[in-house]
């Protein structure tokens, strides 16, 4: 399943590099041609001649034992990948690339690559909830990484607790789906929608919700790693751009028609995962509105209804909404889906603990026309998306067959 395909394997220095052994043999026998880059600290676990058995590659431990003189060791290995795991990850090295420093083998491969990089963290269950460590996780996170989430159970430490290295066999699965999914959207254009409107009352006031933008931004995400085109119109969020991605930056909900109708035509897929503004103030001050005794009323106007007008338009799009609810949430879907002319209705109350605009977990329903309907339960929204996509990809083969 993974013949083909080029795995550079990081190993950073815990008792879990033991597993990491495994893994190497794991993938190799599913078909993968893996590279190996150990860290000082984990050659005191495990000789470099092991992991050159499993492998039958070289193993790579200094930046400057460079085995061949044609190349940089380490810009070829970080070019040459097709995906990076750091497994063990330890505290120190995901300490390292949170904060930019490269100062070994593994680190300064870490840095010049343009391949994903998953993590899968290995440490003692204090040192993973330490705040320090959680502050570089999360501007990982932040800058792309993917991580593979630690196994509670029995740490070597003696405690019980989150902390341990997934399974080798998980871990070989996960890549598995990960290249089995990543064409799945080869060849086509997916338009994604993200975040709020600004609707401008003054220079200096304007109405707005409270969308943070992060499902749109993971949508964005998960199709551009399943192989599509994707275009991301993003209305004003501070969310890095995911790899891949084309953003367009946006204000208000003309903005936002004007950028998807730009792309529509020659869209496959159009994701309206954005917070569109219904009203705007009928007209905008020029100079700012002072403040007066007593009341003030702003007079406002309807918006244009942007998924219902890409309803009516739509040809062979693949035209899927989502409705923030916090009530009645089936019964509005289902009258959405209908009276919007859309494929799919993606569901969600808001006001559902972690489910809500500002939340990096999700829980949702998605409605289809003759009365398809899939919950799904409450997980990270980068993990929903891709449920999400490849849900609705097999959904349209199953039309198309």
């Amino acid at each position: 399943m993974l013949e083909n395909r080029k795995i550079l394997l990081c190993v950073s220095g815990g008792i879990a590099v033991y597993k990491a052994v495994a893994l190497v043999s794991k993938l190799s026998q599913a078909g993968a041609t893996v590279k190996v880059i150990m860290t000082e600290s984990a050659q005191e676990f495990v000789q470099p001649l092991t992991f050159q058995v499993m492998s039958r590659n070289d193993v790579y431990t200094d930046t400057f034992d460079e085995k061949d003189s044609s190349v940089i060791a380490h810009i070829d290995l970080a070019d040459w990948a097709d995906l990076i795991i750091v497994a063990p990850g330890t505290a120190n090295v995901i300490g390292k690339l949170a904060n930019g420093i490269g100062d070994d083998m593994v680190t300064t491969t870490l840095l010049a690559a343009t391949a994903p990089i998953w993590i899968a963290p290995a440490m003692n269950v204090h040192m993973y909830d330490h705040p320090a460590v959680k502050r570089n996780l999360q501007q990982l996170h932040e800058d792309g990484i993917r991580f593979i989430e630690p196994s509670e159970g029995f740490l070597a430490c003696g405690y019980v607790g989150k902390g341990r290295l997934e399974e080798p066999e998980k871990i070989t699965e996960l890549v598995k789906d990960y290249f089995t999914r990543e064409h799945k959207l080869s060849g086509k254009k997916v338009v994604v929608t993200a975040g709020p409107t600004r609707e401008r009352i003054d220079p200096v006031r304007f109405l707005t919700n409270f969308s943070s933008g992060k499902m749109g931004y993971a949508m964005a995400g998960a199709a551009a790693e399943m192989g599509a085109e994707t275009i991301l119109i993003s209305g004003p969020v501070s969310l890095p751009v995911p790899s891949g991605v084309t953003r367009i930056q946006v204000e208000s909900a003309e903005d936002m028609l004007k950028a998807v109708e730009a792309h529509f035509d020659t869209a496959n897929y159009v994701v309206k995962t954005a917070a569109v503004a219904d009203y705007r103030p009928k007209a905008i001050a020029e100079q700012k509105v002072k403040k007066q005794e007593g009341s003030s009323t702003i007079e406002l106007e309807r918006t244009v209804d942007i998924l219902k007008q890409l309803g009516q338009q739509k040809k062979n799009q693949v035209l899927i909404g989502f409705a923030a609810e916090t009530n009645n949430v089936t019964k509005y879907a289902k009258e959405k889906l209908s009276r919007k002319n859309a494929d799919y209705i993606i569901a969600n109350d808001v006001s559902e603990a972690q489910a809500g605009f500002e939340s990096d977990t999700n829980r949702v329903t998605v409605f289809g026309k003759n009365d398809f309907e899939q919950a799904f339960d409450m997980m990270p929204k980068q993990q929903l998306a891709r449920q999400l996509f490849e849900m609705i990809t097999d959904k349209e083969e199953s039309y198309d067959s």
